[in-house]
């Protein structure tokens, strides 16, 4: 058995294994990708699709970080929106329709780039663990592989299940094998591992569809790229389509319901709730005449259309019927019919906020492993913990945490290890209590030097970021210190505020309904020469800035707080005022921070400030 050592070993080429190998390699650790076929990494496993409300937050912060995501779908993109276009910049979210080839070979181009990365085609049946750490990992053909860290993004491969209507198969996604003897091991070892399930629709020929009595959905006139890096789109675009369920949808699978798997009780775990299946629709929502369907054409030279919005696991027959209910759909053809899969995962509250194992050292987790859903969310957690096991590879004890105040990641990331995942987490603006601040296009401004501080961005990143920097700061000092102007002399431009004496600069102006950068450049001609993208985020850091700086002062006080850190070794029991369940409750959540365990359920006020004054004592001590 040959012996290889490796800095960091990840295993699971999907989407959050990509970012996590790539990010380890960027941070210089020697590290290997483990997985079964090297031609499916960049696979979209479901929707071909990238971003959303929330999602497209997080696409965004993955590029920041240098992460491969968002320039993959720059590349493979076929139709870019911005949702919430007519809304404010906080809570827009960037989407883009994907070509699934185009996607993938741009995946598969930007990893197989990345200097330190190694492929491995193999599965992964067993880890090499001595002393209460991970030290390696043995593959399916008996090879062992050591390292100093160990990343698992095991999507939905963990012990899989495919159903049917009341046919199952072992599968982590349809034809492919699922990790079984894994799956045991880390049961065997002790993780506090759930069952969790997700599900796709069927797979349509385009041809056989009557798009006429179809609505078109047409993209932007002018795409926005998601990464920072990109500076145009380059590929075609194309429309998408709506048509919608009816009463005989409806009625195909009310008569058949005892025949879906989650309601015969097949299938026991949970599904995600934002995005359930066209047969909990229907029951959960009886009220609703209707259900809309988005026919999304899977890529320029591929007839395949994806019926977003009809997952289902309902049997073939009455897939059939309900399908060829639906306007437009009466003589498709079905080219894959939907199906529902239901894995292993791992209670997130079992780790660190460098997303660390808390039961095997140096084992750290990504993606669906953590009970979350989405492309985006498996991405966003594969960079923070490539980084960190590189980070732990090092053994320097350095490590890269985001908190709640700086990124949707940090949002997610603390949800997930205070909170659980008792069903599949997706990403929401609203779960964001500083989303005036975390938007997507100051996504660099707030990541890109964090990222640059530990060697994680690539030098043409860093080049990149550096330059944008300087000209946002030449751009801010002009337009907020250097042109200031009175309103006896806005008078005598013909705009007409109020006549207070206060002068007012430049970047104040562009808040005023009636004031855009064409009036300013008649006060002040410098200023067109300002480039587009940093004229963008002055107006939006003008049309913010009185929320902003309340919002800061929010943030000050939640920094107190979060920075306050719980030392590893408390003992809960010493405190003496707090309840047996809150003590159950942190013993097993073992929150780093104050502000992290403020946000476990059932923790009360009164119960924070009695810690608090423990730690403080014990300090003093």
């Amino acid at each position: 058995m040959q012996n290889i050592i490796y800095d960091v070993i990840v295993i699971g080429g999907g989407h959050a294994g990509t970012e996590a190998a790539a990010a380890a390699a960027r941070c210089g650790a020697r590290t290997a990708l483990v997985t079964h076929k090297i031609d499916t990494i960049g696979v979209m496993s479901c929707n071909p699709a990238i971003g959303g409300l929330g999602k497209g937050h997080l696409v965004r912060e993955i590029d920041a970080l240098d992460g491969i995501m968002g320039r993959a779908i720059d590349k493979g993109g076929i139709q870019f929106r911005m949702l919430n276009a007519s809304k404010g910049a906080a809570v827009q979210g960037p989407r883009a329709q994907a070509d699934r080839k185009l996607y993938r070979a741009a995946v598969q181009e930007l990893i197989k780039a990345q200097h330190n990365l190694d492929f491995i085609e193999a599965g992964v049946d067993d880890l090499i663990i001595e002393d209460g750490q991970v030290t390696g990992v043995i593959t399916d053909d008996g090879q062992s592989y050591q390292a100093q860290a160990v990343v698992l993004t095991t999507g939905t491969f963990l012990r899989g299940i495919i159903h049917r209507g009341e046919d199952q198969s072992p599968a982590g996604r349809i034809g492919e094998k699922p990790a079984q003897k894994l799956g045991e091991t880390l049961e065997k070892i002790g993780l506090p591992l759930g069952r969790l399930k997700t599900g796709t629709p069927a797979r349509l020929n385009g041809k056989t569809i009557d798009w006429t009595v179809c609505e078109e959905q047409p993209g932007d006139a002018e795409p926005i790229p998601f990464s920072f890096m990109t500076d145009k789109v380059t590929t075609p675009q194309i429309s998408c389509y709506i048509t919608y369920t009816n009463a005989a949808t409806h009625t195909a699978i009310r008569d058949n319901i005892h025949r879906a798997p989650i309601y015969s009780g097949q299938i026991e775990s949970k599904g995600p709730r934002y995005c359930p299946s066209i047969e909990d629709k229907i029951m959960r929502f009886a009220d609703k005449e209707r259900h809309q369907i988005f026919l999304e054409p899977e890529g320029l030279d591929d007839d395949t259309v994806y019926p977003n919005g009809i997952s289902t696991s309902l049997p073939i027959d009455v897939q059939d019927a309900l399908i060829r209910s639906i306007k437009g759909l009466e003589n498709v053809e079905v080219f894959e019919y939907g199906y529902a899969v239901e894995y292993d995962y791992c209670d997130p509250r079992a780790l660190k906020p460098t997303l660390e194992s808390t039961y095997i050292e140096s084992l750290f987790m990504a993606g669906q492993i953590n009970g979350t859903t989405g492309y985006e969310e498996a991405g966003a957690q594969g960079v923070m913990a490539g980084i960190n096991a590189a980070l732990k590879a090092k053994g320097e004890g350095e490590t890269f945490i985001l908190d709640r105040s700086e990124a949707y990641i940090g949002v997610m990331i603390d949800d997930l290890i205070t909170r659980g995942a008792p069903e599949p987490y997706r990403m929401f603006t609203s779960r964001a209590e500083y989303r005036l601040r975390l938007r997507a296009d100051n996504a660099d401004q707030r990541l890109t030097d964090k990222a640059i501080a530990i060697n994680a961005v690539s030098d043409a990143r860093k080049t990149a970021w550096q330059a944008k920097a300087a000209k946002l700061e030449a751009a801010r000092q002009l337009m907020c210190e250097e042109l200031k102007i009175s309103p006896n002399a806005l008078t005598q431009h013909g705009i007409q505020i109020k006549h207070d004496g206060k002068m007012r600069s430049a970047a104040e102006l562009l808040s005023y309904p009636n004031i855009d950068w064409d009036v300013l450049a008649t006060i002040w001609p410098e200023t067109a020469n300002i480039d587009a993208e940093i004229k963008e985020q002055i107006e939006i850091d003008a049309l913010y800035s009185g929320y902003l700086a309340r919002q800061e002062a929010d943030i000050i006080a939640f920094k107190k707080d979060e920075a306050l850190k719980i030392p590893d070794d408390f003992d809960y029991l010493a405190v003496g005022s707090l309840s047996t369940e809150i003590v159950q409750t942190l013993n097993n959540s073992k929150p780093a921070t104050i502000g992290a365990a403020s946000r476990l359920p059932g923790v009360t006020p009164a119960a924070l400030v009695s810690i608090m004054r423990q730690i403080k004592r014990r300090e003093a001590a």
